[in-house]
């Protein structure tokens, strides 16, 4: 088994290293040397570059966010499928396009994926951040008998398209669905912001408490991941009355 293994391994450093136009010394190094040579050569030609070029990706974005939007575009014009328009639409929404994005999306809404629950879902938060609270309301009404709906990020733009048209009572439904122990701390956050706006500052209290509680027995890892939204939960908890 080993030995196969191996053989496999050789195998694909040669095919990668002769595609790549990398240094034939390196050919020479996995057949003779097999094992360390192959590692180190997926190290170096392999892991890092694929490593490299997602940080050169993120660079890019935060350096020159409109290239993402523009490479989208020419993408698009290349080829006009489902899958180009709604990653520009999602690219949009990113951007704090509005407009765009509800375009692009309602462009994707048709023939075999007029039903679509990601695009449906992504067109419901766009209407949300355009303040457009009925429309998205209606996006909402389309697909929350989906089974993937319940605890969504859907439903919670939902829940809060909801409250801004006074549903107070359906909202609460909805954002009381992400209450869950040592999770859902953004959804939960809003939930407590959600009671004070609506005069429940015993519920917002009770709340924040259990995240605050929570974060006490957290790994690090947990807690670093979650540290500025349960810093947040302590600052409106010094403030509920």
């Amino acid at each position: 088994m080993y030995f196969y293994l191996i053989l496999a391994l050789q195998g694909y450093c040669v095919y990668h290293c002769y595609t790549n136009r990398n240094s034939y010394y390196w050919i020479l190094a996995t057949l003779f040397l097999p094992l360390v040579r192959c590692l180190l050569y997926l190290f170096m030609n392999v892991i890092q570059k694929r490593d490299v070029a997602i940080v050169q990706e993120g660079l890019t974005a935060v350096i020159n966010p409109g290239k993402k939007i523009t490479d989208l575009e020419r993408k698009l014009q290349f080829s006009d499928t489902f899958e180009n328009r709604s990653a520009l639409a999602d690219a949009y929404l990113e951007a704090q396009m509005y407009d765009k994005a509800i375009s692009g999306y309602t462009e994707c809404l048709t023939g075999t994926f007029q039903n679509d629950f990601y695009v449906t879902s992504k067109l419901l938060e766009a209407y949300y951040f355009s303040s457009d609270f009925e429309k998205g309301i209606e996006q909402a009404e389309r697909i929350k008998e989906h089974a993937k709906f319940n605890k969504s990020k859907a439903a919670f733009f939902y829940a809060l398209a909801l409250e801004r048209k006074g549903a107070i009572k359906e909202a609460e439904a909805y954002l009381s669905r992400f209450d869950a122990p040592y999770s859902r701390y953004p959804e939960r956050l809003e939930l407590a912001k959600f009671y004070i706006r609506n005069q429940k500052p015993e519920k917002a209290r009770e709340l924040l408490q259990e995240m605050v509680q929570e974060s006490q027995g957290m790994s690090k890892p947990s807690y670093r991941e979650n540290k500025l939204l349960i810093n947040s939960a302590k600052e409106l908890l010094a403030t509920v009355s």
